[in-house]
């Protein structure tokens, strides 16, 4: 069946603060803005925003190392819980990206927060930069997984893990339907590579001035936020299936003669999968393989692997 997800992504440059301000000023001043910025994003009635790596850290310009840690303990999780209250008062969930520490135990993390403001999942960036181990102290993730919500499988990576297969190859095998990326940085091709490779929705939530977008599980940016506006919102079908054009071009045309506007076919062009969707509450995506006896794409190219080791 079709499962229409609106996604946003909501950034901001770290808000500038002199060293020497009060820490409960700061922690004040920031929920005061980040409540100013939702009213960008909730109207749309999102399923999930999600928000920039350390989305409420000062601006690195100002603050020391040691001012820094200062202010991430005085904070605690009152940020956090701001966040929480948000995602239940509007029935929606929200990716909070920030350094937490727990007994002590300081990360980059990512936690979901469901509709109710639970915390359901838990990502630590696996990739720290060194500077984050070194200078404050931080911990390392050691595990890529994937929660599923109530609209569909997710996953995290945050800013600098996505330079690692290590973290790419473990979602590859997780497969999630959404990645969440919270970031300092853009990444630039590699997030259309993750995209594709995972076959998942990529929401990357980046700090300004690069763009923050939402790609499709063939790595096209299919939104993207502007010069004028650092938000972006999409709704996406997590009712797909991906497929090569291969065996399947008579198909597809098969597929659309019976099912016009109830089934989406999307080919990016020069790539040679294409992407499937379910647009009908009758039937899902699942439904459809299986009528048109149709091979995904990762079963195509296992296949074409198996053919050549046989034929070597």
């Amino acid at each position: 069946m079709s499962r229409n997800t609106t996604v946003s992504c909501l950034t901001a440059a770290p808000l500038p603060f002199d060293a020497a301000t009060d820490l409960e000023e700061i922690v004040e001043r920031t929920v005061d803005f980040w409540g100013r910025r939702l009213e960008d994003v909730l109207p749309d009635q999102p399923d999930i925003i999600v928000l920039p790596e350390t989305v409420d850290r000062p601006s690195a310009s100002t603050f020391g190392p040691e001012r820094l840690l200062e202010y991430y303990h005085h904070r605690g999780t009152r940020v956090r819980d701001y966040f929480a209250e948000v995602a239940r008062q509007n029935g929606c969930h929200i990716a909070y990206s920030a350094v937490m520490f727990v007994d002590g135990i300081g990360q980059n993390c990512t936690q979901i927060l469901d509709r109710s403001g639970a915390v359901v999942g838990d990502y630590a960036k696996n990739f720290l930069v060194i500077d984050e181990n070194e200078t404050l102290g931080l911990s390392y993730g050691q595990r890529a997984q994937c929660f599923d919500l109530d609209f569909g499988r997710v996953g995290s990576a945050i800013c600098f893990d996505l330079n690692f297969d290590e973290v790419r190859t473990a979602y590859v095998q997780a497969k999630p339907e959404l990645l969440l990326f919270s970031s300092e940085y853009h990444g630039g091709l590699m997030q259309n590579y993750w995209a594709y490779s995972l076959r998942a929705y990529l929401a990357a939530c980046v700090r300004p001035p690069a763009p923050s977008a939402i790609l499709s599980p063939l790595g096209e940016v299919v939104a993207t936020s502007t010069n004028y506006f650092e938000h972006v919102t999409q709704t996406v079908n997590l009712d797909y299936a991906i497929l090569h054009l291969d065996g399947h071009w008579t198909k597809l045309a098969d597929i659309k003669r019976k099912y016009g506007p109830g089934v989406g076919i999307h080919d990016p062009g020069r790539l040679g999968p294409v992407l499937l969707t379910s647009e009908s509450n009758d039937f899902s995506v699942t439904d459809i393989v299986a009528e048109f006896d149709l091979e995904l794409l990762d079963d195509y190219l296992a296949r074409a692997r198996r053919h050549r080791a046989e034929h070597l």
